[in-house]
C-alpha cells in the first residue's frame, strides 16, 4: 500500500478521561515519574513563637559616648580656670570692696539642693500666703542627695557625712509631712484656694 493510500489514525494521548480519571492505555512519560519522585513534598509551616515582650535594658557602656582623653581634660580644665579667674577678677573690678564669691566645696554643694527642696517644698512662701508645693520636683531633688549619698560612701570627712545625714532626713520628713497634709486635704476635699493649706504646683 502506497503511502498515500494508508489510512488516517487518531490516536488519543490524554492521560485522563473526562471524568478525571486516568486512562488504563495511558502513558505516564518517564519525565513526569522523575518528575514526581523528585518533587519535595513542602513541610508544613509552623507559626513562629511568639514574640517575648521587649525588657527595658540598663544602659551599657555602649550607649554613652567615649570619655574625653587626659590631653583635652587638661586643655579644658585649664581654658575654664583661666575663664573664671578673669571672671571673678571683673567682678572684682566692678564691685570694689564686695565680698569674693565662695569657692565650690561639698558642703555648698549638699546646701545648694537642700535649699533647692525646701522651697519646692513650700519652704521659702511669705507668711500670710498660701504655700506652693513643687512635689514632683522636691522628690527629685531628695532623690539626687540620696545618690550623693550612696556614690560618696566611705570617701567623707565625719562632718561631710553628718551634713549630708542631716539634710536628708529633714528633708524626707518635710516630704512625708507635706504629702500627708495634701491627703488629708484631697480626703476632706478641701478647695487647694484655703488659705493655710498647701497646694500642688504639678
Amino acid at each position: 500500500m502506497s503511502e498515500q493510500n494508508k489510512p488516517f489514525v487518531i490516536t488519543d494521548r490524554r492521560k485522563f478521561t473526562p471524568e478525571g480519571e486516568l486512562r488504563p492505555d495511558a502513558e505516564i512519560s518517564r519525565t513526569d515519574e522523575e518528575r514526581e519522585a523528585t518533587t519535595p513534598v513542602a513541610a508544613p509551616v509552623e507559626p513562629p513563637p511568639p514574640a517575648a515582650e521587649a525588657s527595658p535594658e540598663p544602659a551599657s557602656d555602649a550607649d554613652y559616648p567615649p570619655p574625653p582623653t587626659a590631653e583635652q581634660t587638661e586643655q579644658t580644665n585649664a581654658a575654664y580656670q583661666a575663664t573664671s579667674d578673669r571672671l571673678d577678677t571683673a567682678l572684682r573690678a566692678a564691685n570694689p570692696g564686695g565680698d569674693h564669691p565662695p569657692a565650690m566645696t561639698f558642703e555648698a554643694l549638699v546646701q545648694s539642693v537642700y535649699m533647692t527642696a525646701i522651697m519646692q517644698l513650700g519652704g521659702a512662701t511669705p507668711e500670710g500666703q498660701q504655700p506652693q508645693v513643687d512635689i514632683l520636683g522636691a522628690r527629685q531633688s531628695i532623690d539626687m542627695l540620696g545618690i550623693l549619698a550612696e556614690k560618696t560612701k566611705g570617701n567623707l570627712s565625719d562632718s561631710e557625712q553628718r551634713l549630708l545625714e542631716s539634710a536628708l532626713f529633714e528633708l524626707r520628713m518635710a516630704f512625708l509631712e507635706i504629702t500627708q497634709a495634701l491627703a488629708r486635704s484631697a480626703a476632706t476635699k478641701t478647695p487647694n484656694g484655703t488659705p493655710g493649706k498647701p497646694s500642688i504646683v504639678r
